[in-house]
């Protein structure tokens, strides 16, 4: 076989191989599962994909592909598939940074950059009731909503562009936002800005210090001294109106910029070709945003000024800083939420307050996880939850430590922040999996099978044909259970194959009905002990490698042992990518398997996992072209 680092092997190897035995089923008379082989023309288009080729050398190690029914590949074939990818994608890689690319603001990011450049958020007035969760953001009213990039995640931006109707609704934000600035209710904020008091108006070297503010804000990085020149000449010789009128101006020019609506516009390149580490500024850009889906505070631009995020232990201390504010929330909100589809949660009965109580609790419970330095196999099993009024019930030996939640006279309905709660005689919950919320957004074995797949351990499945028939009832006279129909529908082997992988994980679910909570009396009343099986529900299962288990308790084990590196590599995978803001490229490699040996190997923390990011090579490294 040639050499992994030229394109001679795949050419004479893979090529052959794939137009043999995949092109048919993936890229020639059809593409399933999303995957199609004919787009992967050379060298450079394999490498652009290494999930792709990871899922290739599972199945083919597993001889799950091809199809029994297809021609079969000899070992040799195998082995030197198998080869290729280990040269290619494992022990020939390089830790390497990826090319520089600004990205624009994602909305969310510009909500909240807006907030806090200006010092107030952009709000419309909404009567709401008590009962209700509205949206008040502006921004998010009137930006459309930003479709997952390549890494499955909002704030991976870069393949979009800025249209005309978002052009549109930035100028008309940015107009919102400095009439409301020099507004007599928001003096403060302004003087904020100029850092002085203002008397009756605004003179014109107040005027200046406010644009250089505005800008180094703005801009995340020090003012540009040509431009900073060009609005103190506009500014000169004016006065009162005429003054204010010409600085809001110059100011929605800076809000209208590349340099503000984009990330990382203004980071320079040294000239010498190659990688280069990304400087103070981009790296403390990078941060916040990642941490927070912010604009560094006057925090961490303090630090960069005083060269804290050149020693190690400064930038730490920053870090562990962020973690601890209630701005980093959002990691929870947007990451989690995005990663485990938790805006798919939903009450059965569209009860505004019961879809909150559902959507809440595992946002609280990873935030948790991720500011309070917890394992982060702690996702999977823990003691500790969190729950209000509405999720109580599903923990009722429990949930006396909540205490009583009291409505305020003429309330209806009102919506109760969630309060912790330590798991001690509530043995079936615990952990993620298992919360009512993402129950009842899984309804059935087969979703319920395909997330934990897919978003707990990172298997990458295809999906599902469209021409699948639906299952059938009970033949006449038999009285079958789904299990038990639905396993005379998986009969098909092409469909077997991911059912072998679904089925085993969903079904261990089967005591848990479709609103999250317990079918029938399963707890014992032993203190601790393990939930008996209902009677006539089959909760067991046979994982692909051989291993069983009764029920889910017993499925829990072997997700924190012989499953655990898998969990742990895919947390990996999902945060840096979310960190960096774009999909993982095959020179990523040894930063996952660096960081998820680490994790394994001392029982890391999320807080472990988060500073080995913002200290690994993509993170604070880039290439320019």
């Amino acid at each position: 076989m040639v050499g992994a680092s030229e394109g001679g092997a795949f050419e004479a190897d893979i090529q052959p191989f794939l137009k043999t035995h995949c092109l048919k089923c993936h890229g020639g008379e059809k593409v399933k599962g999303e995957v199609d082989f004919s787009k992967i023309k050379t060298i450079a288009d394999a490498r652009a994909d290494a999930e792709l080729w990871e899922t290739v050398s599972f199945v083919l190690e597993d001889r799950e592909m091809p199809p029994e029914d297809e021609p079969q590949p000899t070992d040799g074939e195998r082995a030197e598939i198998l080869k290729w990818y280990e040269e290619e994608f494992v022990t020939g890689v390089e830790s390497k940074p990826a090319s520089y690319k600004p990205r624009r603001l994602s909305a969310p990011e510009y909500r909240n950059t807006m907030h806090s450049l200006f010092g107030f958020p952009l709000e419309v007035n909404i009567v709401e009731a008590e009962q209700t969760v509205v949206e008040k953001s502006l921004v998010m009213k009137l930006l459309p909503t930003d479709p997952p990039g390549e890494s499955g995640f909002a704030n991976d931006t870069h393949a979009a562009s800025i249209s005309t109707n978002i052009w549109d609704q930035y100028s008309y934000l940015a107009d919102f936002a400095l009439e409301q600035l020099f507004s007599p209710d928001r003096k403060t904020e302004l003087e904020g800005l100029v850092g002085s008091s203002i008397k009756e108006q605004l003179s014109a070297e107040q005027a200046q210090v406010f644009a250089a503010n505005f800008m180094e804000r703005a801009f995340r990085r020090p003012a540009q001294s040509e431009l900073m020149r060009q609005i103190n000449e506009n500014l000169e010789e004016k006065e009162g109106r005429a003054l204010v009128d010409s600085l809001k101006l110059e100011m929605k020019r800076i809000l209208m910029s590349p340099a503000f609506l984009y990330r990382g516009h203004l980071m320079e390149s040294d000239g010498e070709g190659g990688a280069q580490a990304v400087d103070d500024y981009e790296l403390a850009e990078r941060l916040s945003y990642f941490l927070w889906e912010d604009m560094p505070d006057e925090g961490l631009r303090k630090a960069v000024a005083n060269g804290g995020l050149k020693e190690t232990e400064a930038f730490e201390a920053e870090i562990d800083r962020m973690l601890s504010s209630p701005k980093s929330r959002t990691l929870a909100e947007s990451f989690g939420v995005q990663w485990l589809l938790l805006e798919q949660i939903e009450d059965p009965r569209k009860d505004p307050t019961n879809t909150y109580a559902l959507r809440s609790q595992p946002i609280d419970f990873l935030h948790y996880l991720f500011t309070e330095d917890r394992p982060v196999i702690e996702l999977i099993d823990s003691k500790t939850t969190f729950a209000n009024n509405v999720t109580s019930k599903y923990y009722p030996k429990d949930n006396k430590q909540l205490g009583k939640f009291i409505k305020p006279r003429g309330i209806e309905r009102q919506i109760f922040a969630n309060r912790k709660m330590t798991l001690e005689n509530n043995p079936e919950r615990g952990g993620i999996i298992t919360m009512p919320g993402v129950l009842t957004m899984n309804k059935g074995a087969i979703l319920r099978g395909t997330w934990m797949l897919r978003q707990i351990l990172g298997e990458h499945l295809g999906e599902p044909p469209p021409d699948i028939p639906p299952i059938k009832s009970s033949p006449k006279g038999q009285n079958l259970s789904f299990r038990e129909r639905f396993e005379q529908h998986r009969a098909d082997k092409s469909c077997a194959l991911c059912h072998d992988k679904i089925d085993p994980l969903g079904f261990a679910l089967e005591e848990y009905n479709d609103q999250g909570g317990l079918i029938g009396k399963s707890q014992t009343k032993k203190k601790n002990s393990p939930a008996e099986p209902t009677k006539g529900i089959d909760s067991s299962g046979v994982m692909p490698d051989g291993t069983k288990f009764q029920n889910y308790a017993e499925l829990k084990k072997i997700l924190l042992t012989s499953q655990r590196e898998s969990i742990v590599r895919n947390v990996v995978e999902k945060m840096l990518a979310y960190g960096l803001c774009r999909k993982l490229e095959r020179n990523d490699r040894p930063t996952v398997d660096a960081l998820t040996s680490q994790i394994l190997e001392k029982n890391g923390t999320w807080r472990d996992l988060i500073h080995g990011i913002a200290k690994s090579v993509p993170f604070r490294e880039v290439v320019f072209q």
